[in-house]
């Protein structure tokens, strides 16, 4: 969990064997676009180009001289103190119109030692994701800070492509609840393509989830980067996007009889019963609607209505803190009540 007294803090030039192979050089190196440029910036050829170089260079350096410490100082230190002068005595000029070095150096100083987010990529403590099964990452306090918030979720990213290249034969998944609206942007559109394409080929899935219809009409660097490289759509009910869905059917490529099975979603649903309808296509080429019913019991777990949140708390309450003992009563009381 992110927080001002313990923020999440990375290390994109730490791993355990030493090697950094082409997908992970690309990642680093779109890391420091993503720092250096804000979305609507145009990144030229020659400035992802330099940037690489510079990427390869440093990497080079550390893997032949130990005593460099990995990390965003030290890589900074060599863009300031070596890479600049190299450039100079090139015969070949780069000029500062086709990369401008000081005001990349500028702009990332800010990251770097005594700068005000220089924990974010400096950390000295390489956490251990790959025997974990599950890892929620909570970034919410984060979520309005235009700087933080995209730098965070890409480097979230790079820590789950680096831990599903080394589980082999293991189905792997990343997850991304409205954090996707901090890396749609043109700069990241390759990234969230490279993404996709590097899940499959490690048998691991990518699967994006939003509450907002209007985020996805409007971007069409989701629809380039993550619509059209999605198989699998999953829709809830939309019945008050209907004024609005001709956008949204265009946007998903939706055929008509695609549509008439969405805007029937709990339109007809059994009152005496607690279940939701859901909309599932697979590759326009098979889709329905199906009902979820759970448990009472699961119901009880996991509802967002506050009146019922509050009777399971109350009685938890009453029972000392058990929770779990509180939700197997109220489902059997109300189990018994609805057969009265």
């Amino acid at each position: 969990t992110y927080t001002d007294a313990h923020p999440i803090s990375f290390n994109p030039f730490y791993t355990d064997d030493n090697f950094f192979d082409v997908e992970k050089r690309e990642s680093i190196c779109t890391l420091l676009l993503t720092l250096w440029k804000s979305a609507d910036e145009h990144i030229t050829k020659t400035e992802a180009g330099e940037l690489g170089s510079a990427v390869n260079a440093y990497i080079e350096l550390i893997r032949t001289d130990h005593t460099i410490v990995p990390c965003f100082n030290t890589f900074y230190e060599y863009l300031r103190d070596v890479y600049r002068k190299d450039m100079e005595k090139r015969d070949i000029k780069v000029t500062l119109s086709d990369f401008n070095i000081n005001n990349l150096l500028t702009t990332l100083k800010q990251y770097y030692r005594g700068g005000r987010y220089d924990f974010l990529l400096n950390s000295d403590k390489n956490i251990d994701l790959l025997s974990k099964r599950f890892i929620v990452f909570e970034i919410d306090q984060v979520k309005d800070n235009k700087d933080l918030f995209p730098v965070v979720t890409i480097i979230i990213m790079e820590a789950f492509i680096n831990k599903m290249r080394r589980l082999k034969g293991i189905r792997k998944m990343i997850l991304i609840e409205e954090a996707w609206k901090a890396i749609a942007s043109a700069n990241m559109a390759d990234y969230i393509k490279y993404l996709y394409k590097t899940v499959r080929k490690y048998f691991g899935e990518a699967i994006v989830v939003t509450q907002e219809v209007d985020d996805i009409i409007q971007s069409p660097i989701v629809k380039e980067s993550i619509i059209n490289n999605s198989d699998c759509k999953i829709l809830l009910d939309q019945r008050k996007y209907m004024t609005k869905f001709d956008g949204i059917q265009a946007m998903l490529g939706l055929s008509e009889k695609e549509k008439s099975q969405i805007l029937s979603i709990n339109q007809n649903n059994d009152p005496n019963r607690l279940y939701k309808e859901v909309w599932i296509g697979l590759g326009g080429m098979q889709s329905a609607v199906y009902a979820t019913e759970v448990s009472m019991e699961e119901y009880l777990t996991y509802t967002t209505e506050e009146t019922e949140k509050v009777e399971v708390m109350q009685r938890a309450e009453q029972l000392g803190g058990d929770i779990e003992t509180a939700i197997r009563q109220l489902a059997i009381e109300k189990r018994s009540n609805k057969k009265k």
